[in-house]
């Protein structure tokens, strides 16, 4: 349970991302939020029960 003044979103909201870095290890390019999601810098992400949230690409469009 988040113990933050502004309480962390939970992990299986839509903005589970806003929730407070409680460990990062940029080295690794992962940070661990508050709400229990691993967070990486590729944008992928893994939830407290397992499940993995592919990263967001970019489309890169040639003009």
């Amino acid at each position: 349970m988040c113990q933050h003044r502004t309480e962390c979103p939970p992990a299986d909201s839509a903005d589970r991302e806003a929730a407070v870095p409680v460990a990062r290890h940029p080295e690794q390019g992962w940070s661990l939020l508050c709400n229990g999601v691993l967070l990486f810098d590729d944008t992928g992400e893994l939830l407290p029960d397992g499940r993995v949230i592919a990263p967001r690409r970019s489309l890169l469009i040639a003009a």
